[in-house]
């Protein structure tokens, strides 16, 4: 038996601005969406993988949702580490970073972090 991840799912208060920070900051573009009268589903995704980021809208959520204590996280590795750092610099997103690992941080507009990885040797 073998399982391949597809997706994963991020709950966000402001579609319009989350596919926005998306697409500005790691290239992700809408491949399709879903829409009921309860929520609007939007997967993103890139031509480096098949693996896309499903962005959940819920009509009945109004509030800021409680993420915790950035525990967890997706993560991107980069061809071009330096303008991927310095673009996310531009940006403001970089919350948090770790020269001893050679990796940082980006935070999505729901608070959500993204780690940026170099590229292998």
């Amino acid at each position: 038996m073998k399982f391949k991840m597809v997706h994963e799912n991020y709950n966000v208060a402001d579609l319009d601005k989350s596919m926005r920070f998306y697409e500005e900051a790691l290239g992700l573009k809408e491949r399709r969406r879903k829409t009921s009268d309860e929520h609007i589903i939007v997967f993103m995704g890139n031509d480096e993988s098949d693996f896309e980021l499903e962005l959940t809208w819920l009509k009945d959520h109004p509030q800021k949702y409680d993420i915790g204590e950035e525990e967890f996280h997706l993560a991107f590795r980069t061809d071009d580490f330096e303008a991927a750092h310095k673009k996310h610099e531009e940006m403001g997103c970089i919350c948090m970073e770790n020269p001893k690992m050679g990796i940082y941080f980006i935070m999505d507009p729901d608070g959500y972090w993204l780690e940026i990885v170099p590229p292998r040797n």
